[in-house]
């Protein structure tokens, strides 16, 4: 089976909803047969970094609130991730561009360690307050899987994999995304944001029912091919 996700790494929901899924498939039990693939979606693809901006700051202005309305909104997010053992601190995020750090994504994929990277970025950004767009700290979370430093800033300074970002996000415009998480089973079935693990089983439960292969317990003897010889 494989599942695509596409999210973007400040994404709140986002990270929320890779800890509920995940909570579903360690209890799968087929879950060693089950391909993760994590799709690019950027939220603001022209956002510019304003030095010394806030994320509540930043949040405030893109929704048209209040600073202390934008605090409210974090703390919000902040307890709903400690609900699945996530650690929010808005207070010291900087708010960054998700190009490059997509990027990272996908050559993580080349390397096999693309779940490892995702997860890797996304605490970084939430918990530890990291600029995931800085080049330093890209090569930092990418060499600690195994990836070499060189190929990560020989990436960074090309444009490797920017057409690969945006090809991802156009293909979540043409299958009708209109937010982020998003999940797709098999290319079958959807699951749009960061719902409750019990509905990951269930859509896990039943893509395994519909796709799984047929298992031969019998042969040899006692059957007609499409030929007409019958044995």
């Amino acid at each position: 089976m494989k599942v695509e996700i596409w999210s973007d790494l400040v994404c709140p929901f986002c990270y929320i909803g890779k800890r509920k899924f995940e909570q579903a498939l360690e209890l799968f039990p087929d879950k060693e047969n089950v391909e993760v693939v994590w799709k690019s979606f950027q939220l603001d693809p022209e956002m510019k970094t304003t030095p010394g901006e806030s994320v509540h700051q930043y949040l405030a202005k893109r929704k048209g609130v209040s600073v202390e309305k934008a605090k409210e909104m974090g703390q919000y997010m902040s307890n709903m991730a400690k609900e699945v053992g996530l650690e929010y601190n808005f207070d010291i995020a900087v708010i960054n561009n998700t190009l490059a750090p997509h990027r990272l994504l996908h050559l993580a994929k080349k390397y096999g360690v693309q779940n490892e990277a995702k997860e890797k970025l996304f605490a970084a950004y939430y918990t530890a307050g990291k600029d995931i767009a800085d080049t330093d700290v890209l090569i930092e979370t990418g060499t600690s899987l195994g990836i070499p430093a060189d190929e990560i800033r020989n990436m960074l300074e090309s444009d490797l994999y920017v057409d690969e970002v945006r090809e991802d996000q156009y293909r979540a415009q043409q299958i009708g995304v209109q937010g982020v998480p998003f999940f797709v089973f098999n290319n079958k079935y959807a699951v749009s944001g960061a719902q409750p693990a019990a509905v990951f089983t269930q859509v896990l439960d039943t893509v395994w029912e519909e796709e799984k292969p047929l298992v031969e317990i019998a042969a040899a003897d006692g059957f007609c091919t499409t030929d007409g010889i019958c044995n």
